[in-house]
């Protein structure tokens, strides 16, 4: 399996048709990502991070972090832009009803809470939380928060989050010599971070039946 492996890695296009047609697959998998909460995009800019790390090109770093940030910005504002449509309409909409079904109604009144408390910022943390985002823009779509000011504070939202993944990707990159060795390392690096909170929150909540059985 690594022979092949290898073998699909020296056989790949040169870099210039890597671009061409990395870049624009990468914009359009994040947007979609970001339009429709299914698609791992943090994974994929790890491991784009990690093919531009190997590249000779200067910018081809920089150009993954643009991509990717420009990308998940789309997306959360058409995201938020169908959402409201669906606040203000009197029967509601599939998009905000996606959403809705996504966000369990504990994180929604802590998201409730952190944004009366903090505001636009907590934009921020919610993208580099995992599965934090829908919640915190659940939030404010039933807060009313207008999609301008929505707008300003994902912008630095989308270039953390892109950041981060990236950085994710790069240290990823440094440790391996080949390219599809850091790959798989970022995704499963990737993976294993966004999964974390769901398997302790299971966890915690076992362990807390547990011992709420064993005192009664």
């Amino acid at each position: 399996m690594i022979d092949e492996i290898q073998t699909v890695a020296r056989e790949l296009p040169p870099e210039s048709t890597q671009q061409a047609v990395g870049y624009p697959t990468l914009f359009l998998l994040v947007a979609l990502g970001s339009l429709v909460p299914v698609v791992p995009t943090g994974a994929l800019v790890s491991s784009a991070a990690v093919v531009a790390l190997h590249q000779t090109s200067p910018f081809a770093l920089l150009f993954v972090f643009v991509v990717a940030s420009a990308a998940a910005f789309l997306g959360d504002v058409c995201l938020y832009w169908l959402g409201q449509r669906g606040v203000r309409s009197k029967n509601g909409s599939r998009w905000l009803e996606a959403i809705t079904r996504r966000a369990a109604p504990e994180r929604l009144a802590q998201a409730q809470a952190k944004l009366d408390e903090r505001g636009g910022t907590v934009l921020v943390l919610s993208r580099l939380m995992p599965a934090g985002r829908i919640p915190v823009m659940l939030a404010c779509l039933l807060g009313r928060m207008p999609l301008r000011r929505f707008a300003r504070g994902d912008v630095p939202a989308c270039l953390a989050w892109a950041a981060t993944y990236q950085l994710i990707g790069i240290l990823g990159g440094s440790l391996f010599p080949e390219p599809w060795q850091g790959v798989v390392a970022a995704v499963a690096l990737t993976l294993l971070i966004s999964g974390a909170p769901a398997v302790w929150r299971r966890l915690r909540a076992r362990f807390g039946d547990g011992t709420g059985g064993a005192a009664a």
